[in-house]
């Protein structure tokens, strides 16, 4: 019962950071998105507060304001005996609002708006996996006031504060279906329910509603550009890492019917009263770039940036009830630090029109022992197109599209513990009947969900900039 109350409640506050290479947005540019998303050596006005600080020390403008708003069109397919699994997601709509201003022509200072992680998956209700995940919605908001200053011509650094606070709310089947119909059947035995009790066949009998608000937390992004030549500039940025903490998160049952509620009530109840608190890290970013003009309409742009998943090692969780002080747990996680590489061509075919195209490769964090569909995390291959017109010279119209291939993951397995099984093996054992039989009835103390794992995803994006 421990273990399984701290497994259900650590879904709730895992997915703000486990799926990096999904939940890390790499679509906060309309612009930048048709270039692969690079931007640590791009000289880009205010879009540069995101991508690499420094870069904004170089921004000709009195005034550079830039928006843009990004549909993330997901769909994961899970392979479960032969069977595919699709889920039935939303739009997510990452969102990048910037606006910067010169107080000098070498002093840069301005203010930016995004969302730095942030996604939705929804499996349904009923789905063979119900038990480790049925939906979930993570939403992480960040200011982020900025300055910069071109220390000569040629070299700028910039510094920005980054103030983050986001929610997650997640829905999981607290037991299987399977089990809860041998239950069935072993107490209609026993003369415990009456002969014809329905089986709930694929319907989860009972799921819960987990849901947290993280406080507000506070890192910094810092930067550095330089112009090798003319045509050659190099970049370096970080990102530092920040403490999500999840002060009181609740929880709520429910269930499928009046059956579910006698049979499961008096054990799964206890969710309805429990809150706790919890910490996660939203990692440390380091990016690296490189920028290439060959001809003055051209410009070339590669980006290599390193995500700090190593730092989350594990998940602590607390009750904030001295009573539930024994279900407190220490959940291993045993991420890796992954890359995420960028590449990607902008060329000027008229004075107001703009084409572009680029190509990502973002590599997985997720340890395979610790694989949920939650975060079905892998490999993904992203190509890109975008274009901008002007039909003033001070005013933009972006567009961006990105495709995003996940490379897939078979055999991915994770063990959940199975309440309902292990509370049949004591009673089944107190009523004398033998071990072998009990085994027979096919009764565990906990279980193991398989699948194949696909991903792919549409990632158009608008954006309007205008500067004078």
């Amino acid at each position: 019962m421990k273990k399984f109350i701290c497994s259900a409640l650590a879904a709730a506050v895992v997915c703000g950071t486990a799926y990096a290479e999904g939940y890390q947005i790499n679509s906060l540019s309309a612009k930048q998105i048709g270039m692969g998303h690079t931007g640590v050596a791009l000289k880009l006005g205010a879009e540069s507060m995101f991508f690499n600080p420094a870069g904004m020390g170089f921004m000709d403008k009195t005034l550079d304001l830039s928006g843009s708003l990004t549909g993330i069109m997901p769909t994961a397919t899970a392979t479960v005996n032969g069977k595919d699994y699709k889920t039935d997601n939303g739009i997510s709509t990452p969102i990048g609002v910037h606006a910067a201003f010169s107080i000098y022509d070498n002093l840069k200072a301005g203010i930016s708006f995004y969302t730095p992680y942030g996604s939705s998956i929804n499996w349904t209700d009923n789905w063979p996996g119900a038990v480790l995940n049925q939906n979930v919605n993570l939403k992480v908001f960040t200011i982020q006031p900025t300055v910069a200053w071109a220390i000569t011509p040629k070299l700028s650094v910039g510094a920005g504060a980054m103030i983050s606070w986001g929610s997650v709310d997640l829905n999981k089947g607290l037991v299987t279906a399977e089990t809860t119909d041998r239950t069935i059947a072993a107490l209609t035995a026993l003369g415990q329910l009456p002969a014809g009790t329905p089986g709930f066949g694929s319907t989860t009998p009972a799921s819960v509603n987990l849901k947290g608000q993280a406080e507000m937390t506070v890192g910094f992004n810092v930067g550095a550009m330089y112009d090798i030549t003319d045509g050659l500039t190099v970049g370096a940025s970080f990102r530092s890492r920040m403490p999500m903490k999840v002060k009181a998160g609740d929880a709520t049952v429910s269930y499928a019917n009046d059956l579910s509620q006698n049979l499961l009530g008096e054990s799964l109840d206890l969710l309805n009263k429990a809150n706790f608190k919890a910490e996660m890290p939203c990692p440390w970013v380091l990016g690296l770039g490189v920028s290439y003009k060959p001809i003055d309409r051209l410009t070339l742009a590669f980006d290599a940036r390193l995500t700090g998943w190593h730092t989350y090692r594990q998940l602590d969780i607390e009750f904030l009830s001295e009573q539930l002080a024994d279900y407190n747990q220490h959940i291993e996680k045993k991420y890796k630090n992954s890359w995420c590489y960028s590449l990607g061509a902008e060329f000027a075919v008229t004075n107001r029109f703009d084409v572009r195209a680029g190509l990502m490769v973002d590599t997985s964090p997720v340890n395979k022992n610790y694989y949920n569909p939650e975060t079905p995390g892998m490999t993904k291959v992203e190509p890109t197109v975008g274009l901008s017109f002007r039909p003033i010279s001070s005013l933009s119209i972006d567009l961006g599209f990105m495709y995003v291939a996940g490379m897939g993951v078979d055999n991915a397995s994770c063990e959940y513990a199975d309440l309902l099984g292990g509370q049949m093996i004591k009673k089944l054992t107190a009523a004398g009947l033998p071990q072998q039989q009990i085994e027979a009835l096919g009764f565990k103390p906990s279980g193991t969900f398989t699948a194949d794992y696909k991903l792919h995803a549409f990632i158009p994006s608008i954006g309007v900039s205008y500067s004078f």
